[in-house]
């Protein structure tokens, strides 16, 4: 009996023991597998990728005119708010020469190669916010479109599409056989549009879109510097200098600091983003749980977040709320996380205002509001210089008598200023038979009230015989006479050929 269970319990000690070696043996082929499909070492071409990255990382000559230009496509492509254009900007840039220098020289302590870097860095920097300056003082178009605002408030996400995109750079660069890696790394972390986008700020005098821009092109670069730095030391290329163990135990030190730091603010900009967010679900979801029932009410609705006193605009029609059901309806808002004190899980804001406007039942009182906010989003979309000159009058204007008034005396100016070209025609013949053609218009110009002005143009060609010097004391008598003739308190004389 009793060695029958000496037996049993042998075979189950064994039984144990040979599946303890099976799942060792499938640990062991698993983490092997998973090495061998990791595995980057094997390989990797030392030699060409350092001198393929020192080639690159020269900013002079042919580099700084590629620069240049991609510069003014980036540029234009943000004023455009051309997303294909900054793409292609992107796709010729070679910022990102410098950029791998300087993770390639710390990484193999390469101090020349470092200064190097740094300095076509530099050059690079500012040959392309002078580029992009220039081309924003120059061009017509003012506006900052989408393209170009999203390059203002960078966030930790920034951090991960740099950390990433500067690993996938480097270890396609380091491999033998070549691939077309880095123009996608140099599109995916958006190196040239943030320094077009501070070159915006610095033509348009607005400065937190400088700071905001050149913060961006900052973590981008010093992120895909750092990630070339890890993959470098991984791959255990050559050493160029030694350093003792407690220097560069110091500088791990110094480096996790300066990053610490240049995180804290894009972390702090990703959390009020995410607040932000927080915030717009939890007020949607305030107004659609309370004014369900009214939501054909709502006209127009408003949600501005702050950190500190957000606000929630309606503005409703044909229906009225007493002050006590206001009262309950903001007293609601912190059932919904909207007040700080009353808090729903992680605070979003300290305190919520809720503006319902509504008229007392006076239609055309809300119908005004409603059409200066109208009249405001208009004027943002500046759809026209009729309807501007419409709305400077319309200002002016105001009821039926002085419309009338304001027609009639229009009328009267466009009588007073008809020009009878006919006569005209034959007493110019006489008095200035050097005149060869002549003709007449009217120039609207805006004034410093602002009205317009109209003013009397006459184009005229004189004979080519005449001297320049007697040309022009003949137009200036020309332009008194006709001012005198036809009491102009204004004529403008215009030469064409």
């Amino acid at each position: 009996m009793e060695e029958n269970e000496k037996k049993i319990e042998h075979k189950s000690i064994e039984k144990k023991r040979q599946i303890i070696v099976f799942f060792g043996k499938f640990i062991k082929s698993t983490a092997e597998f998973f090495h061998g499909i990791l595995h980057i070492k094997d390989g990797t071409d030392y030699e060409g990728t350092v001198k393929g990255i020192k080639r690159d990382l020269v900013f002079k000559g042919h580099s700084i005119w590629i620069l240049v230009s991609s510069i003014f496509i980036a540029s234009i492509g943000l004023n455009q708010n051309s997303t294909a254009v900054v793409i292609g900007a992107m796709l010729i840039s070679p910022l990102m020469g410098p950029i791998l220098g300087v993770g390639l020289a710390v990484g193999t302590y390469d101090w020349e190669a470092l200064k190097r870097s740094i300095k076509y860095f530099i050059v690079a920097i500012v040959v392309s916010i002078i580029t992009s300056t220039l081309y924003f003082l120059m061009t017509p178009l003012k506006d900052a479109q989408s393209e170009l605002l999203a390059r203002t408030e960078p966030n930790i996400l920034d951090v991960f599409i740099a950390v990433f995109g500067g690993i996938a750079g480097i270890v396609a660069g380091s491999r033998k056989e070549k691939t077309n890696v880095i123009p996608g790394v140099a599109i995916a972390t958006a190196l040239m549009p943030p320094l077009c986008t501070a070159g915006y700020g610095l033509a348009t005098a607005q400065y937190n879109y400088f700071f905001g821009a050149f913060y961006l092109f900052f973590i981008n670069s010093f992120f895909i510097s750092l990630s070339t730095v890890l993959v470098v030391r991984y791959l255990r290329f050559p050493l160029v200098n030694y350093i003792s163990k407690l220097h560069e135990k110091k500088i791990k030190i110094y480096t996790a600091i300066f990053i610490i730091i240049i995180i804290l603010p894009s972390a702090k900009l990703f959390w009020n983003v995410i607040q932000e967010s927080r915030f717009n679900i939890r007020a949607d979801k305030f107004i659609t749980d309370n004014f369900n029932d009214i939501k054909s009410n709502i006209i127009y609705k408003n949600i501005s977040y702050s950190d500190t006193v957000s606000y929630i605009d309606l503005y409703l029609a044909d229906r009225l709320y007493t002050d006590a059901q206001m009262l309950d309806l903001s007293d609601n808002l912190k059932k919904y996380g909207l007040l700080g004190k009353h808090n729903v899980g992680i605070r979003v804001t300290d305190s919520t205002v809720l503006n319902i406007h509504q008229e007392n039942n006076n239609v055309d009182s809300l119908v005004n509001k409603m059409d200066n906010m109208t009249a405001n989003i208009q004027k943002k979309l500046r759809v026209g210089i009729l309807e501007d000159i419409y709305k400077k009058q319309d200002e002016i204007i105001t009821g039926k008598n002085e419309r009338i008034e304001f027609l009639e005396n229009a009328i009267i100016g466009i009588k007073e200023d008809t020009i009878p070209l006919i006569s005209l025609r034959k007493e110019i013949e006489i008095q200035y038979p050097e005149i060869e053609k002549f003709a007449f218009a009217k120039s609207l110009e805006p004034n410093q009230t602002g009205t317009y002005d109209t003013i009397p143009v006459f184009l005229v060609k004189w004979d080519k015989k005449i001297y320049r010097r007697q040309r022009k004391i003949k137009t200036e008598r020309l332009r008194m006479w006709m001012k005198v003739k036809f009491k102009f308190d204004t004529v403008r004389i215009v030469r064409y050929e």
